[in-house]
C-alpha cells in the first residue's frame, strides 16, 4: 500500500493547503499515515518570519535524515518557503525530490512522477485559488474555509504579498459548496480565513462582499458556529456588526490584527488605520455587540519605536482589555520596506518590551477571568472533557475543562465557569 505523511507548519491558511495536497495524493492512490516510515513525506512549510524559516529548514533536515536511513523514499517540500526562496531550496537541500509552490498544489501527482527535481512546479497559475476538494486534517466538528488568498495591503514589515501574491477571492458559489461539503462531513464550526477577510471580493466583484457572503452562509442550518478571523479594522462597519448581532450562528468573536496604536509606528508600518480610526472601530463594536470577544496582535520593537510609542501601546492594551492577544517581536525580513529602515531596535530591547507587554496582558486576563466566574456559557467539546467557548478559536485561544465529565466531541453543552487561570478555564456541566 502506497502511503504518505504530511507535516504542516504555520497558520490555518497553510492547513487548508495541506488538506488540498492530501486530497490530491489520496486521489493519486496514496493513503495518509501518521507513521514516520512512509513512502512519501510532504513538508508544507511556513516562511512568514525568520523563525518560521528556521523551523521549516530544521524539519527538512530531520526528514532528510530519515530518508538516508531508508525510512522514507521521497521528500516533497511545499508551501511558503518554496515561494520565498524558490530554486535556492533545491541548491541548499539536494536531497529533496521535488518542490511544489502554493499555486501548483494540483500538480503534486506530476511532481511525484518526475524523477528529477523540477523548479517548474513553483510557477504560478493565473488567478489560482484553492479548490474545495480537501482531505480533512482538523477535528471532524471544526473546519476552516479559506475565502481568499494573497493580500493587497503591503504592510512594510510583511513578506506575505511576495509569497502569496495579490488578493484572489473564491466565488461565493464555491464557498457555499465548500461549506455544504464540510457540514456533510460533520463540521458544525466553520472559521472563515484569508490574509485580509474584510477585503473579500474586491478583486472578483469590485467591492467588498463579506457581508453578502455571511448573509448566505447563515442559511446553512447544519452550521452552528461561524467564526471570523483576520478582520482588518478599516472595513468593519455598523452594517457588518448588525449582521453578526442578528444571526446567532455567527460567534461574537473577532480576530482583528491592529499591530500598534502609535500613529508614528502605524504610518511606518504602512497601515491604513490610525489611532483614531482604531479607537472608533472598537467603540462601535462594543456599542453594537457588548459581549464581543476581541483578539488582536501587536508587534513590539518595530524600527524607530521609542519609549513614548511603547508606553502608548501599553496604556491602550490596559484600557481595551482584549480577550486574546498575540505578541510578536519585530522580525527584520529581507525584501520588505521596513528592512531598510536605519533605526532598528536591538534584540535585547525588543525582548524586554515583549515580556513587559506579556505581563500586562496577564494582569488583564486575571480581571477578565474574575468576571467569568459563575457565568453560564455554551461550550463546544473538542475531545474528552476539553472544549471552547465562543470566545476561543481552535488551537490559538483558551480552553475550558469540564469537571468530572467525559463528553462527545462536537457536542455543544451549557456549562458554568467555576475557576479560571490564564487562558484555561474550569467549568461544570449544567
Amino acid at each position: 500500500m502506497k502511503t504518505f505523511q504530511i507535516i504542516n507548519l504555520g497558520c490555518p491558511k497553510n492547513l487548508t493547503d495541506a488538506e488540498e495536497i492530501s486530497y490530491n495524493l489520496k486521489k493519486a492512490g496514496y493513503n495518509i499515515s501518521n507513521d514516520r516510515k512512509t513512502e512519501i513525506a510532504v513538508i508544507n512549510t511556513c516562511a512568514f518570519l525568520k523563525s518560521a524559516i528556521k523551523e521549516s529548514k530544521d524539519v527538512i533536515r530531520e526528514f532528510i535524515k530519515l530518508k538516508k536511513e531508508k525510512k522514507i523514499k521521497k521528500i516533497i517540500v511545499s508551501g511558503c518557503l518554496v515561494e520565498r526562496i524558490k530554486e535556492k531550496l533545491l541548491l541548499e537541500f539536494p536531497e529533496i525530490d521535488n518542490i511544489i509552490g502554493i499555486n501548483s498544489i494540483s500538480k503534486i501527482k506530476e511532481a511525484l512522477q518526475n524523477k528529477k527535481a523540477d523548479k517548474s512546479y513553483i510557477l504560478p497559475e493565473d488567478n489560482y485559488i484553492s479548490s474545495h476538494n480537501r482531505l480533512r486534517l482538523t477535528a471532524r466538528h471544526s473546519a476552516y474555509i479559506k475565502i481568499a488568498d494573497g493580500c493587497n495591503n503591503n504592510c512594510s514589515y510583511c513578506a506575505i504579498p511576495q509569497i502569496r501574491g495579490r488578493l484572489r477571492s473564491k466565488p461565493i458559489e464555491q464557498i457555499l459548496s465548500e461549506t455544504d461539503a464540510l457540514a456533510d462531513s460533520g463540521a458544525i464550526e466553520i472559521s472563515l480565513i484569508a490574509q485580509d477577510t474584510t477585503s473579500y471580493g474586491l478583486d472578483l466583484y469590485k467591492k467588498p462582499m463579506l457581508k453578502s457572503l455571511l448573509k448566505k452562509l447563515v442559511l446553512n442550518k447544519k452550521i452552528k458556529w461561524l467564526r471570523l478571523m483576520y478582520m482588518y479594522p478599516d472595513r468593519i462597519d455598523a452594517e457588518l456588526l448588525k449582521i453578526i448581532k442578528d444571526n446567532n450562528v455567527i460567534c461574537h468573536y473577532m480576530e482583528m490584527p491592529i499591530q500598534h496604536i502609535s500613529d508614528n509606528i502605524l504610518k511606518k508600518m504602512n497601515r491604513t488605520s490610525d489611532e483614531k480610526t482604531i479607537r472608533n472601530k472598537i467603540e462601535l463594536i462594543k456599542k453594537i455587540i457588548p459581549d464581543m470577544a476581541l483578539r488582536t496582535s501587536f508587534i513590539v520593537g518595530f524600527p524607530t519605536e521609542n519609549e513614548k510609542d511603547f508606553n502608548k501601546l501599553i496604556n491602550f492594551v490596559e484600557e481595551i482589555k482584549f480577550n486574546n492577544l498575540a505578541i510578536f517581536k519585530y522580525s527584520r525580513e529581507y525584501g520588505t520596506k521596513a528592512y531598510s529602515i536605519e533605526k532598528q531596535i536591538p534584540y535585547r530591547e525588543k525582548n524586554l518590551r515583549y515580556k513587559y507587554l506579556l505581563k500586562t496582558q496577564s494582569r488583564i486576563l486575571d480581571k477578565i477571568n474574575l468576571n467569568l466566574i459563575d457565568k453560564k456559557l455554551d461550550v463546544l467539546i473538542d475531545y474528552g472533557n476539553i472544549g471552547r467557548t465562543y470566545m476561543d478559536a481552535p488551537e490559538i485561544d483558551g480552553k475550558v475543562y469540564i469537571k468530572n465529565a467525559s463528553l462527545k466531541s462536537g457536542n455543544i453543552i451549557k456549562a458554568k465557569i467555576i475557576a479560571a487561570e490564564g487562558y484555561n478555564r474550569e467549568a461544570v456541566k449544567m
